[in-house]
């Protein structure tokens, strides 16, 4: 079994930053990609940036140049750098991970609980 448990969300100004970590645990062989998702009250989730094992990362449109996604493989975890918020970026998000077990060769999503980010106006 893997956990996910993502943490750094908080309460900050438009124009302000936060840094969101995601640690795995558990039953990990190995990590093909991970990544961020976003959802906001009465939306649909979003996915907002992901990063492959390769080092390769792919960004939602409207946080390009404002969202660094980055990953520590050594302690399988994810971070998500998000400067100059704003207000629209107000919502949960959720770390994911695609994760191999050991002693099994099927590829696992994992998902933490979700951390709220809040930008004010």
């Amino acid at each position: 079994q893997v956990q996910l448990v993502d943490s750094g969300g908080g309460l900050v100004q438009a124009g302000g930053s936060l840094r969101l970590s995601c640690e795995a645990s558990g039953n990990i062989f190995s990590i093909n990609a991970m990544g961020w998702s976003c959802q906001a009250p009465g939306k649909q989730r979003e996915l907002v940036a992901t990063i492959i094992s390769g080092g390769s990362t792919n960004y939602q449109d409207s946080v390009k140049g404002r969202f660094t996604i980055s990953r520590d493989s050594a302690k399988s975890t994810v971070y998500l750098q998000m400067n100059s918020l704003k207000p629209e970026d107000t919502a949960v998000y959720y770390c994911n991970a695609d994760i191999r077990h050991y002693g099994d060769t099927d590829r696992f999503d994992y998902w933490g609980q979700g951390t709220q980010v809040t930008v004010s106006s």
